[in-house]
């Protein structure tokens, strides 16, 4: 069995839905299980929409219109005069839906996340549908699965955790092995125990190909996109950024953590736990070879495979003489950030104990701010601590590899790379498991500091 994902780029239009199945085709003699995102642009529409609407703003029909007209000019593309009977018409029926929803989004002025879940999710239905229909009328025998009916989360609306034992079993139930029939899987939406639509995140398709795939054994997962695999860097910033031809879970996941928009960062969880190798491969170039994701490593030349960066990010330091000494200051930092609902991307401090620094990102910042001014208030009005400072406009850059790992010297290497572009480092941390070198520097800085290290150590 091999499960195949299809990303919003590779069924973009009539004619990329063609290449796509193209390559289901040739797959012909195994077992397939084929995954798909909503075309692209289709997601972004309803996400738009149900802002609009609850802003009052009647401008959502105008979305609607737009993926109407989007998905009918595919069909008329696909398959002329000669539609399936009740395809055209169940997707005018979604698209009732569709509107029915959005209409009572704007009656109450609001959108909830449970709400945004259903929205969000007539994407991949309405593509599914058109895709597996297509498939059928060219002699490749398809089902379309809602994938609702065998993906069970909690009711965590917008990032839905997954109930692995039910939905390994509802899959198993409801998928053959036997290859005679190829079923076509919506990505990134799921249900919960009472059956309301629930979603694994953006970008969650490749994470529900993974639970496919681990649900049925299969020997491979492929996530199907616009680049040729995992490169060594932005190539936006990196010109001579190249394909990284293999990587370890650590690294992959790494890379995903810190940006490489590739692959999901859930997305290996599941395939890991059944060893089940990954593939990125490019839908626009198929013969390339792209970037295997293996659970055993292959040792590489190079000390680093490769480097990411997240952008707009600030910096909270947290500083105070009274701070020396303290028991549970640390603790009492974090739990005020995660009560403000802050994601913590990088912390550091001083051996003195006289500072702690956090990163958050800029969105987060002000929230993290006046969290921590007030449970801090009886230190900072004691004068224990001095100062919480905010840096703005910064970036994060990690440097990854397995061959880090006992390099003597190659910090050293590195930050005197940095030093020679004349950048200013203003955090450094180091996980234990030498995988990973992390530093932050302001955003101006981010391209010469991205092309000092690639040509360093990369080439």
């Amino acid at each position: 069995m091999h499960v195949k994902k299809f990303g919003g780029s590779s069924v973009a239009d009539a004619e990329k839905i063609r290449q796509t199945v193209a390559i289901i085709r040739q797959s012909s003699s195994e077992p397939v299980s084929v995954v798909l995102s909503a075309m692209k642009g289709v997601t972004n529409y309803l996400v738009d929409a149900a802002e609009m609407a609850s802003r009052g703003d009647q401008n959502y029909k105008k979305n609607i219109e737009a993926i109407k007209e989007k998905h009918l000019n595919c069909l008329d593309e696909l398959f002329g005069a000669k539609k399936p009977e009740g395809l055209q018409e169940g997707i005018e029926n979604l698209l009732l839906d569709l509107s029915e929803i959005l209409h009572g989004v704007e009656l109450v002025r609001e959108c909830s996340l449970k709400s945004m879940d259903l929205i969000m999710s007539f994407g991949e239905r309405l593509n599914c549908r058109q895709v597996a229909a297509y498939m059928n009328t060219i002699d490749v025998p398809s089902v379309y699965i809602d994938s609702r009916e065998i993906v069970k989360t909690d009711s965590t609306h917008g990032k839905g955790n997954v109930n692995f034992e039910r939905t390994y079993r509802e899959i198993q139930s409801r998928i053959k092995k036997d290859g005679s029939v190829t079923p076509v899987i919506c990505g990134f939406i799921a249900s919960d125990d009472t059956g309301r639509t629930t979603t694994l995140g953006r970008n969650g398709s490749d994470y529900t190909a993974s639970i496919i795939g681990a649900a049925l054994d299969a020997d491979r997962v492929e996530i199907w996109t616009d680049v040729d695999g995992v490169l060594t860097a932005d190539p936006r910033v990196v010109p001579n950024a190249f394909v990284i031809p293999q990587l370890s879970i650590q690294e992959a996941m790494e890379l995903s953590f810190f940006g490489a928009e590739v692959i999901h960062p859930y997305t290996l969880v599941p395939t890991t736990d059944k060893d089940i190798p990954v593939y990125i491969k490019n839908t626009l170039n198929p013969s390339a070879e792209g970037t295997v994701i293996t659970k055993h490593y292959t040792k590489k030349e190079r000390a680093i495979t490769g480097i990411a960066s997240i952008d707009d990010l600030c910096l909270i330091n947290i500083e105070g003489g009274g701070m020396m000494g303290m028991p549970g200051m640390a603790s009492q930092i974090f739990s005020s950030l995660a009560d403000a609902g802050v994601n913590i991307i990088m912390i550091t401090q001083a051996s003195s104990e006289h500072s702690i620094s956090i990163l958050c990102r800029r969105e987060e910042v002000d929230r993290a701010k006046d969290k921590l001014k007030e449970s801090l208030k009886p230190a900072i009005e004691s004068r224990k601590i001095q100062n919480i400072e905010v840096v703005k406009e910064l970036i994060i850059i990690a440097v990854i590899g397995e061959n880090m790992i006992g390099q003597v010297g190659l910090t050293g290497k590195l930050f005197s790379a940095i030093g020679e572009a004349n950048v200013n480092i203003l955090a450094i941390a180091q996980g234990s498991s030498e995988r990973n070198i992390s530093f932050v520097i302001e955003q101006k800085d981010k391209e010469k500091a991205l092309n000092a290290v690639h040509k360093k150590f990369i080439g």
